[in-house]
């Protein structure tokens, strides 16, 4: 009896002692959760307090939304191209003589005009709340000042050796770093190829672009507009009138028939030659411009990218060299 009476006393002081072990391990697990919990919320409210990060651009650090997705473009065409590539639907876009260009139609869809290219409507700017304004190089301090009262202002360059570091600054933007490295690399790869074919085809030959704005035909430094596709990347010769410009020159009939170029690449925009719209037809008819190799042998061609682009690019660096392949590589 007293056998019984002592195992019934173990028994029940083991389940004392369990009872207390699992009062412990509730207590410590409870602990653990409420930690945890507590940590969660910590990380939470400081993403919630600051809510933003910090990108590098060209040398210059940039706070901007952990998470934009209402961008303004205005001034910066090469932002507006940058978009169509990536494929990024901005709130807010450039207008050109009141509309937006049929060559923004794939990304505009959304968008509200926010003024010409040079002249921003700051009022409608603010209105549309942006996350990020893109503006332009170009823009005076004053314009790029009464931005940046509006939101995170990145002034995009419009110099086009920078054209790879604009691409990749919209990618980092909204999140399409890897379309943008896709872009790059098949680019490239595409120059490859064409060199391939091309250096040997156009040895000795005299490639040129020229833009005819207000009746008046201009050439560009071997690094702006569509030259560096032509000389840089594909490394064709360049002509002594073209390594000689500093910037946008304009050159005579007479000049351009002395550079008697080969292959002749004219871009003519009727928004640019209002004052002058038979500016093309007469340049065509020019006996002196008929004597030229490019017309004789019938290797002129008129606006094969649309006269909008920018030349320097993305978008306008893979539809010229389509149109290179295509015109040139016969």
């Amino acid at each position: 009896m007293k056998n019984k009476l002592l195992f019934i006393s173990l028994i029940a002081v083991f389940m004392i002692i369990l009872a207390g072990c699992g009062e412990k391990k509730t207590a410590e697990e409870n602990s653990s959760t409420n930690t945890n919990e507590e940590a969660a919320q910590v990380h939470e409210e400081s993403t919630n307090e600051n809510g933003t990060r910090t990108i590098e651009y060209l040398g210059e650090s940039y706070e901007v939304p952990e998470k934009v997705e209402r961008i303004v473009v205005t001034g910066a065409m090469e932002a507006m191209e940058d978009m169509v590539v990536l494929d990024v639907h901005p709130v807010g876009a450039i207008a050109v003589g009141g509309k937006f260009p049929e060559l923004y139609a794939a990304v505009t869809d959304k968008a509200e005009s926010i003024g010409e290219k040079i002249k921003p409507n700051f009022e409608k700017i603010l209105e549309l709340d942006p996350d990020v304004i893109l503006g332009s190089t170009k823009f005076p301090e004053e314009v790029q000042s009464k931005l940046e009262k509006i939101a995170p202002t990145i002034l995009v360059s419009h110099i086009s050796t920078n054209w790879e570091s604009n691409l990749n600054l919209l990618a980092e933007l909204t999140g399409k770093q890897a379309e943008a490295e896709k872009i790059l690399s098949t680019y490239k790869a595409d120059i490859e190829d064409a060199k391939s074919t091309l250096t040997a085809k156009l040895e000795g030959k005299k490639v040129a672009a020229i833009r005819i704005r207000g009746g008046q035909a201009y050439v560009y430094p071997k690094e702006v507009f569509l030259n560096p596709v032509l000389y840089g990347e594909l490394g064709l010769e360049v002509p002594g009138e073209i390594a000689k410009a500093k910037s946008q020159e304009a050159i005579s009939i007479e000049q351009l028939a002395d550079m008697n170029p080969d292959y002749l690449f004219v871009q003519f925009s009727t928004d640019e030659n209002a004052d002058a719209p038979n500016a093309l037809e007469d340049f065509k008819k020019n006996p002196i411009i008929q004597n030229i190799n490019a017309f004789k042998n019938e290797q002129v061609f008129v606006n094969v990218v649309d006269p909008l682009m920018e030349g320097g690019p993305a978008f306008s660096r893979i539809t010229f060299l389509e149109a290179i392949q295509q015109n040139l590589d016969k």
